[in-house]
């Protein structure tokens, strides 16, 4: 890590946050979104307020672990529920966009009854080179990135969150249900549930950040770098296959690719 340039983007950080003095930090409970919070927390004098929005398609993991990030700091949090919106029941091509509006703008109207100036969110300097049309939306609704402005790049964050002992710096990244469906497919919450069971039955086996696609009543396992081969000698795979098939799926098939971003899309770059 260069030290003296991650030293610098940091006190653009905290120059950005002191300005704005008065905010919601959208708050996943993911890498960036914590680091942000955390770091506006610690610069003290600021009124912040934590919003997450919890929805059927977020995992109930991330949502637990969100509560009680904020919990540990003491930072002020609300949790907005919100039921899948009809325009992304089908998972349309466009789905990140239509949902970060929906969700956006649940956020912004929480601020201003509230009495905050600025929504943030947890973007980094490495998102801007990825598809994201979600992106899109946080720009068309005003919403600032500071990790992206201060050119914060992932390594970045999770080397800082490492050096200030905060135990999330190696938290696999983590997306949004709905990208483990294929476009234009009918979702229903039992779809969902079995994403849910099966990716956290995987990382209570030790895989951590695998991808479980689903494809009608086939379950695709994505793994990440290094658990390929684990997996496939695995003593234990009889008991996944086993598992997963109480969950639901009736064919559990192992992606030889391993895990890619936007693997249901192969033209895009979405997470």
């Amino acid at each position: 890590m260069n030290f003296k340039m991650t030293k610098s983007k940091l006190l653009r950080l905290d120059a950005i946050l002191k300005e704005l003095k008065l905010f919601i930090v959208a708050f996943s409970g993911g890498v960036d979104s914590s680091f942000l919070l955390y770091r506006a927390h610690s610069i003290g004098n600021l009124k912040i307020l934590a919003v997450t929005v919890r929805t059927p398609y977020i995992p109930a993991w991330e949502i637990s672990e969100a509560l009680e990030f904020t919990d540990t700091y003491g930072i002020n949090h609300k949790i907005i529920d919100l039921e899948i919106p009809e325009i992304i029941k089908h998972n349309p091509v466009e789905r990140c966009y239509l949902c970060k509006k929906i969700l956006f703008k649940k956020i912004t109207e929480t601020a201003k009854e509230n009495g905050y100036k600025y929504v943030l969110d947890g973007t980094n300097a490495d998102d801007t080179s990825d598809y994201r049309p979600g992106l899109r939306a946080l720009k068309e609704m005003g919403v600032r990135s500071p990790l992206s402005e201060a050119g914060l790049t992932k390594r970045d964050i999770r080397d800082q969150l490492k050096d200030d002992g905060i135990t999330l710096w190696d938290k696999p990244s983590m997306a949004c249900l709905l990208t483990r469906i294929p476009y234009d497919t009918e979702i229903n919450p039992e779809m969902l549930r079995m994403i849910e069971e099966a990716e956290f039955f995987l990382f209570n086996k030790g895989y951590p950040g695998t991808r479980v696609r689903v494809h009608g009543d086939v379950a695709r396992i994505e793994c990440l770098p290094g658990y390929l081969e684990k997996i496939m000698k695995d003593p234990g795979k009889e008991l996944i296959v086993s598992g997963f098939k109480k969950i639901g799926f009736r064919y559990i098939s192992l992606d030889l690719e391993g895990y890619r971003s936007g693997s249901m899309d192969p033209d895009t770059k979405e997470l």
